[in-house]
């Protein structure tokens, strides 16, 4: 089936929807083990551990982990066994505040020999990221820099995209309006 893109673009919430949704607020992942996994997301990625649940309280353990003040943005269960049919999240990204911080994001990532599938500048958002994956094969995204839209709906046109496969050439190139300088990095 052909993906009607005019269709798709036109979509719009219905007048008057009595809610809005504010943010995601947190996202729970299935782990073959909780604790190589809670591991990960501390020592590696630098959430705070906020809650554990026992065996008796969730099958296979429940831990919830913060990266601001909400209780908790990310909680793992661990009730996977690798072979989850139901794995279904295509990834999950965090947003970092600098640019210099992907950097050393992608820097700690290679240290702890962490795979990472990709580097640089996607295409529509034109956020500079780094995407990898966790202990149970989730892929991860750390990013900086996505375009916002203001209230007139208006986006970067596809043909300012500029994907890049590297986070030097993103850097080295930004998309128009996007400031990469790095505040006491050497010019390039």
């Amino acid at each position: 089936m052909a993906v009607n893109i005019d269709k798709l673009k036109n979509m719009a919430p219905p007048k008057g929807m009595e809610f809005h949704i504010a943010k995601v607020g947190h996202v729970v992942l299935q782990v073959a083990d909780l604790e190589r996994a809670t591991e990960f997301y501390t020592n590696v990625l630098g959430f705070k551990v906020s809650d554990v649940y026992p065996d008796d309280m969730m099958a296979g353990g429940m831990v919830f982990l913060r990266c601001n003040t909400d209780h908790h943005c990310l909680a793992l269960v661990g009730q996977g066994d690798g072979t989850n049919s139901n794995r279904e999240l295509h990834h999950l990204a965090f947003e970092v505040p600098t640019l210099a911080e992907v950097l050393r994001a992608r820097d700690r990532l290679r240290q702890f020999n962490t795979k990472i599938d990709f580097e640089g500048r996607r295409r529509a958002g034109c956020q500079i990221a780094v995407e990898f994956r966790d202990p149970d094969n989730n892929s991860l995204e750390i990013y900086w820099g996505v375009d916002q839209v203001g209230s007139d709906g208006a986006v970067r046109p596809a043909n300012q995209w500029h994907g890049v496969k590297s986070l030097d050439e993103a850097i080295a190139n930004p998309v128009p309006g996007q400031d990469t300088h790095i505040p006491g990095a050497p010019k390039p």
